[in-house]
């Protein structure tokens, strides 16, 4: 079957940019002119997705507002004839079919994702986590983990390969088996382990396609000391019960859940973007000059 719905959980409080996340959803940051949700849903609807559920808590409306239609806006550039930014805001409310549920707790990733067992209907599906931009302008990043699962009819985990330092950020794989160059048949997922207690160096980062089994496997798992459904228990009782690939995902990553993979991503788009990118580099020129 087809992958062609994805859900994006994007309920979480976002504490590591408050005072800003106090009143302004961190996936609505802007790279430039564009919030970070915005740069996930292009890469789902460049891999082939075609429905969209958006898991948002109460205080997140503006995420649901962005990709709406605003007529009153656009009738104000009409008068103004800006015909080009007309194009680009009703570009965002027809990128695909985005629909929103509201996470009225927050219990966690496994429980966001929960949410979203209805809209799934027990098919094959992507998750995407707003924390990672994922870019690669030739094979869209979410696509090599579909081009994957359609090859195996497994679950799949996109990973990328991290140093030493960085193990304990991330849920990291155990490799069963090398299947190819970038796949792996997966045989564990240690949450945030210490460099001896590494089963690899390839950690999770955010893109996923599942088989609907998963949900059984959240169903099963209990919540934690923090008082939240993790996803890791659910993937390591699913690698009980069939197999579940990784996919080493080529492209440039920017981590934007950290201020400074934020600011990487800023100034990168910034270099690449028509309006800004010559003043941009001249700046830049000149603080290395100091």
């Amino acid at each position: 079957m087809k992958v062609r719905k994805a859900i994006i959980p994007a309920a979480g409080l976002g504490t590591r940019f408050l005072p800003i996340t106090k009143s302004v959803p961190k996936e609505m940051l802007p790279i430039i002119d564009k919030p970070t949700i915005q740069f996930i849903v292009e890469d789902a609807v460049k891999s082939g997705i075609e429905d969209i559920l958006i898991i948002i808590s109460s205080s997140k409306s503006s995420i649901l507002n962005y990709f709406d239609y605003s007529f009153q806006l656009e009738e104000n550039l009409k008068n103004k004839s800006k015909f080009k930014d007309i194009y680009k805001i009703k570009e965002i409310a027809d990128i695909a079919n985005v629909q929103f549920i509201i996470q009225k707790k927050p219990l966690g990733l496994g429980d966001a994702i929960m949410m979203g067992k209805n809209f799934v209907n027990n098919e094959p599906f992507a998750i995407l986590l707003g924390d990672d931009i994922l870019i690669n302008d030739h094979n869209p990043t979410l696509k090599q983990c579909i081009d994957i699962y359609n090859r195996t009819k497994s679950s799949v985990l996109g990973v990328q390969y991290v140093n030493d330092s960085d193990v304990n950020k991330y849920g990291i794989i155990g490799i069963k088996k090398n299947i190819l160059n970038s796949v792996f048949e997966v045989s564990s997922v240690i949450e945030k382990p210490s460099i001896k207690d590494k089963p690899s160096n390839y950690a999770i980062i955010g893109r996923y396609v599942f088989n609907p089994e998963i949900f059984d496997e959240i169903s099963k798992v209990n919540v934690d000391s923090t008082g939240e459904i993790q996803l890791t228990p659910a993937i390591n009782s699913l690698l009980s019960k069939q197999k579940v690939y990784s996919k080493n995902i080529e492209g440039k990553r920017y981590d934007i859940g950290s201020k400074l993979g934020f600011i990487k991503a800023v100034i990168d788009f910034g270099m690449d973007h028509d309006e800004i990118k010559h003043e941009l580099k001249e700046y830049l020129k000149s603080i290395n000059d100091i």
